[in-house]
């Protein structure tokens, strides 16, 4: 199985894996298309979204994990950076503790590394799957993607967002519900050697930047950074902060 994914930057450019958040595609990383000048962007849909596979459930965070092993090796890429939104970001702490040989840097943004409680996942994943749609919860998801400021004066943003929410497979959001329920990183952090960029946004109620703040004193001379007025997509917000912060940590 390999991963729908996108390619843009110079051939010969290092290279810069990117995962975005649960129910989006990669478009979401579109304000972050500037740094292909400088850097070969390789982004890619999680299973169960966008144009990737949806391979039956469970689903755990080492499966989604193994899948971007599985797109490097198909591309031929020995060695990456990889920076990850929410569950991408969970991929990118799974990926620096178990494949490190593979990981030049991480980037890790608006995530966690534990998410309770399991009951919010569980419910989210049976809501789906009982309405056969994930139109029954895209309203307050997607309203605590953008602050409410942001929002009102980009609705195009936040419809767009929306749409790719609604668009997810039914099973496949479903599982990757599964995977967050069930994952817990927290031991595996001090086990990440990559040199580690954390970001927060300053107004995420999805993943609080105190979440970001165990993460980064948890990974060995990890970097933490915030973005605002930013929620949970950060990198949507605030695009040029967000690219600002990138391009410094892989230079």
């Amino acid at each position: 199985m390999i991963l729908h994914h996108e390619i843009c930057g110079p051939g010969d450019a290092p290279v810069l894996l990117m995962g975005g958040s649960l129910g989006t595609t990669l478009k979401m990383w579109d304000g972050q298309l500037p740094l292909g000048e400088h850097l070969r962007l390789v982004r890619h849909d999680h299973r169960g979204h966008g144009g990737s596979p949806v391979p039956p459930g469970p689903y755990e965070i080492a499966d989604l994990g193994r899948d971007v092993l599985a797109l490097m090796d198909s591309l031929g890429i020995a060695r990456a950076s990889y920076c990850g939104l929410s569950v991408g970001g969970m991929v990118g702490m799974w990926l620096g503790a178990n494949a490190p040989e593979r990981i030049e840097r991480l980037v890790l943004v608006c995530t966690s590394a534990h998410m309770p409680p399991p009951s919010l996942w569980h419910e989210r994943a049976a809501a789906v799957l009982e309405a056969g749609s994930t139109e029954v919860i895209a309203d307050g998801v997607v309203e605590r993607w953008l602050t409410p400021a942001f929002a009102a004066e980009h609705p195009e943003v936040g419809a767009g967002l929306r749409a790719m929410l609604t668009a997810s497979d039914t099973a496949g959001y479903a599982a990757c519900c599964g995977a967050i329920e069930r994952m817990d990183l927290r031991n595996d952090l001090p086990r990440i050697t990559a040199p580690t960029l954390v970001v927060s946004g300053s107004d995420d109620l999805a993943t609080p930047p105190e979440k970001q703040e165990l993460i980064a004193q948890a990974i060995p001379g990890a970097r933490h950074e915030t973005v605002g007025p930013a929620a949970h997509v950060a990198a949507v917000e605030q695009a040029d902060a967000v690219n600002r912060l990138i391009g410094e940590h892989l230079r």
